[in-house]
């Protein structure tokens, strides 16, 4: 069994604990040590019995540890998983035990996925993908680093780029695109394709300054 550390020990690295713990009960895969974090105090006052036990630019990797990714911005995402990658850490992938994958469907490394959540036949995701909680359609396509919130309706054949970012009950039409880089804020409705570098919000999404 290997020695398991979560990346990130803010609200979405507690979580991916939870999950973890689920998992174990279900069947035991990994022995969590605890969280690496640059902020050593991110825990000081929350009732977690795992701690920071150390900093993510400090950490040296040893025999038989691996990596959970407890971190949902996709940008910051990247750079600290470069990082560790650089230094040979190796990442998991966190599949919580009620979470349904179509039988043709692909994901790559470090996949972060919710309960209940649910990728559908002939999907593509990309790797260090987050998925709180919701459905990924049909022959989606999914880019690297993106985080998916709760309850967002990515319907079939949707197109999302690299390190997007779409906040909670955020609903895209069938067969629109989404570049790289965009932030598509919670509720919002997606009726066109959004070039990339891009801020959206709203029913129908608009741009935002």
């Amino acid at each position: 069994m290997k020695d398991l550390i979560i990346v990130g020990a803010g609200g979405h690295g507690r979580e991916v604990l939870e999950w973890i713990l689920d998992i174990n009960e279900v069947k035991p895969t990994w022995n969590v040590l605890g969280f690496i974090d640059d902020d050593e105090k991110k825990l000081d006052e929350k009732k977690s019995k795992y701690k920071v036990i150390g900093k993510i630019s400090e950490w040296v990797i040893e025999e038989n540890q691996c990596f959970a990714l407890g971190i949902a911005s996709p940008q910051i995402k990247e750079k600290v998983t470069c990082q560790l990658l650089e230094r040979g850490a190796e990442f998991v992938s966190v599949v919580h035990p009620t979470v349904r994958i179509a039988e043709s469907a692909t994901y790559g490394d470090g996949l972060v996925a919710y309960p209940y959540s649910a990728i559908g036949p002939d999907a593509k995701v990309g790797d260090f993908v987050t998925l709180l909680s919701t459905k990924i359609g049909h022959d989606a396509s999914v880019g690297d680093y993106t985080t998916i919130s709760s309850n967002c309706g990515v319907n079939g054949g949707v197109i999302l780029g690299k390190r997007v970012f779409l906040g909670n009950l955020v609903a895209i039409v069938p067969d629109k695109k989404i570049g790289d880089d965009v932030y598509v804020g919670l509720g919002s409705v997606v009726i066109n394709d959004i070039e990339s570098n891009t801020k959206v919000f709203g029913n129908p999404a608009r741009k935002t300054l």
